[in-house]
């Protein structure tokens, strides 16, 4: 898989032929916090310097990639990779439309995992310095801004809590219910969904056996918690999920 050469679009001072307006988006009340004005819509209209096509399996940034810009995926899904010593690749984060990708490169400048497309995806492109920059003239969008930071914080420290101490079990179930969440705060269907990712990399980032996540997705569904349809999950029971 080749990285797509973004950072030098995101240094382009001009948007591109696919650049699109926050304001008019239709994901603005998703991406965006709700109190900002019109004038301030038109100085975020022109922090945003373009959209990005990335196909199923492209790889947006690799680790090691210097830091250029933040991006909010419009539409798709991406998975965070990082590889080991040994190797072994683990996948770190699923990223959904409306979240943003590439924030861990703000601490050291650099990408710290590799980002890559798990369906045929669009990602608007921030440009962090304009990002700064605005920040500081719209108290509003600098709390924004430090709430996904918090966000990304603490999706950290709930995976470190179930690699280290959850049963299988409770991974799974938890994995779930957190998708659905994610889902539901950004207005889409939260009870039936299609998962963007396999077994295997579900497996990749839970800690676990392809055969386990398999293996606890049948059990839920013979308990009457989920249906399972290939990749289709419908939540069937949560509050029976909250109690594993």
């Amino acid at each position: 898989m080749n990285a797509i050469p973004l950072s030098r679009a995101a240094r382009a001072p001009k948007k591109n032929a696919e650049a699109v307006l926050c304001s008019n988006c239709a994901m603005r009340d998703v991406c965006m916090p709700g109190e900002l004005t019109s004038a301030d819509f038109e100085r975020v209209d022109d922090l945003i310097c373009g959209a990005r096509k990335v196909a199923r399996g492209e790889t947006l940034y690799r680790a090691g990639d210097e830091f250029q810009s933040i991006y909010a995926i419009k539409a798709g899904a991406f998975k965070t990779v990082v590889t080991l010593r040994d190797g072994r690749e683990q996948i770190t984060g699923f990223q959904i439309a409306g979240e943003p990708l590439g924030m861990e490169g703000i601490h050291e400048g650099r990408h710290a995992s590799d980002a890559v497309a798990l369906e045929d995806s669009v990602l608007c492109i921030i440009p962090f310095r304009r990002l700064e920059h605005l920040c500081n003239d719209i108290p509003v969008m600098q709390r924004h801004v430090h709430r996904l930071m918090s966000g990304e914080i603490v999706r950290k420290s709930q995976l470190m809590t179930m690699l280290g101490s959850m049963r299988a079990e409770e991974r799974v179930s938890a994995f779930l219910l957190n998708l659905s969440q994610r889902l539901r705060a950004r207005r889409y269907a939260d009870t039936e969904f299609k998962l963007r990712m396999s077994r295997s990399e579900i497996g990749s980032y839970l800690g676990m056996k392809l055969e386990t996540v398999s293996r606890m997705l049948s059990r839920f569904q013979e308990e009457k918690l989920i249906d399972v349809r290939g990749k289709l999950i419908r939540i069937l029971d949560a509050e029976g999920l909250q109690r594993i």
